[in-house]
């Protein structure tokens, strides 16, 4: 795989502690495969009784932050720099902050928003995203176990029955599809026909 096109993300959550001032910060980065699951995860970890919970994510071309009542430009912001800083995609980082009665400035704010993740995200363990496709597997009814034992381990979005056979949409890694479909092709003797519904954003 070329070094170009090879991108990293988290391997687990993460999340570490920084105080500045007397103010706590705790950052929580994690993987996410969409802006869904990273709004998600924002909701999931988000302490109420905090004063601020600032975020951002990016997942592929689409990235989004907030300041949550900070300063505008001095949480969010940073936080998405430390994400595209390490060269990270398909992650989300929430940093929550405790006010701790000193007030920091547009400076040290930025800074400690920034500082924050970006060591969460420093010491967070990376591994390569991997591009993955979505697929439509269509066969007659005879090839059912055949294709569900090809199938096994893989991600199965749908099953559908139908006049035809069976249907069945799934995912798997893009670098897997020539080996499947030669087995496909094999052991149903071209009876059964695979169609690339899309190439997703591997994560």
């Amino acid at each position: 795989m070329s070094s170009l096109h090879t991108r990293l993300t988290l391997e687990c959550p993460w999340s570490h502690e920084l105080e500045v001032k007397h103010s706590h910060f705790v950052a929580w980065a994690a993987p996410v495969a969409s802006p869904e699951e990273a709004l998600a995860y924002v909701q999931t970890v988000r302490d109420p009784q905090a004063t601020h919970n600032c975020w951002a994510y990016r997942a592929g071309p689409q990235y989004r932050f907030s300041d949550d009542g900070e300063p505008s430009g001095t949480a969010g912001r940073p936080i998405l720099s430390a994400i595209e800083g390490q060269g990270l995609d398909g992650v989300v980082v929430v940093v929550t902050r405790y006010f701790g009665g000193i007030k920091l400035g547009a400076g040290g704010l930025v800074r400690a928003y920034g500082s924050a993740a970006s060591e969460c995200l420093r010491q967070a363990p990376k591994r390569v995203m991997v591009p993955r496709v979505r697929c439509a597997l269509q066969a007659p009814f005879e090839f059912s176990n055949t294709l569900f034992h090809l199938l096994e381990g893989l991600h199965r979005e749908s099953e559908t029955y139908n006049q035809a056979g069976l249907s069945v949409v799934f995912t798997l890694d893009e670098n897997q599809l020539p080996l499947f479909q030669e087995q496909v092709r094999d052991q149903t003797r071209g009876r059964a026909v695979l169609r690339v519904l899309e190439r997703l954003e591997g994560y």
